[in-house]
This record gives C-alpha cells, sequence and structure tokens, in this order.
C-alpha cells in the first residue's frame, strides 16, 4: 500500500503556476510605460496670437521698427540706436493708450537681433507686438 500511495503523489498535476514568465512580461511593460510616460506629459503653456478676418484700425497708436538684414533699425521712419532704443521704449510705454509695435524685419536678420528687440520691449512693459509681414503671391494654377 506504501507503494500505491507513491503512485498517486507522482500522477497528481501540480498545482503551482510557473510564475517566470509572467514576471518577465511584467517587467517588460514596466520599462515600456517608464519610458514613453515623460514623453506623453512634456508640454509648454503658449498663448497663442488669435488671429481674425476684421481690418484693423488704422486709427489706433502704432510705431513702426524696420530692422534691416545687417542689424540696423529705424524706430517711425528715423534711425534709433540700441542705446536710445530703450528710452523710446519706456516713452511709448508711458503713453495712455499704449501703441503697438509693428515690427518688420528683413527675412536675413539675425534672430538674436529680433529677440533683443523684443525683450527690451516686455521689460519697457510694452505688451502689443505685431509682426508685419508680406503676403504670398497667388500661384498659377498649373
Amino acid at each position: 500500500m506504501n507503494e500505491d500511495r507513491e503512485f498517486d503523489d507522482e500522477a497528481m498535476p501540480a498545482a503551482d503556476i510557473n510564475m517566470t514568465p509572467l514576471i518577465d512580461v511584467m517587467l517588460v511593460l514596466l520599462v515600456i510605460f517608464m519610458v514613453t510616460l515623460p514623453v506623453l506629459h512634456q508640454s509648454a503653456k503658449l498663448a497663442l496670437p488669435r488671429a481674425n478676418s476684421q481690418r484693423e484700425d488704422v486709427a489706433a497708436p502704432h510705431v513702426d521698427i524696420v530692422v534691416d538684414a545687417q542689424g540696423r533699425m529705424s524706430w517711425n521712419a528715423q534711425p534709433v540706436q540700441d542705446s536710445g532704443l530703450s528710452a523710446r521704449l519706456a516713452a511709448a510705454a508711458r503713453l495712455s493708450p499704449q501703441p503697438e509695435i509693428r515690427l518688420s524685419a528683413d527675412r536675413a536678420t539675425p534672430y538674436g537681433r529680433i529677440a533683443k528687440l523684443l525683450s527690451a520691449a516686455s521689460a519697457a512693459g510694452l505688451a502689443r507686438v505685431g509682426f508685419v509681414t508680406e503676403p504670398d503671391a497667388p500661384r498659377r494654377a498649373e
């Protein structure tokens, strides 16, 4: 009878689950989530401008600043140096209502030059800056 008992123990199926493949799959999923999660949450808060199709009020006060390809600036068609720019921006910021800065820059103007101008306008307290562009030429139907 003792021999029958040993035979019965061997014939019974094992009730244990092999956990190794399950753990491997879970670790792979964990690594995938750890890699993709930071990518999904990268964002920057932007205050994007709104475009409308209404005509601009021509009588609104504005200042035209033109920057050419060499980085030379003019304030309402009068040449201005970097040293006098901050004083003019501060004077414009004190006006009521504040004028809009209309910035026209050549395509070849270095970006650093425009960034310094925008930074100076922001530091002076001017919040309304517009970029003047030329419309694209109409394309011919081919």
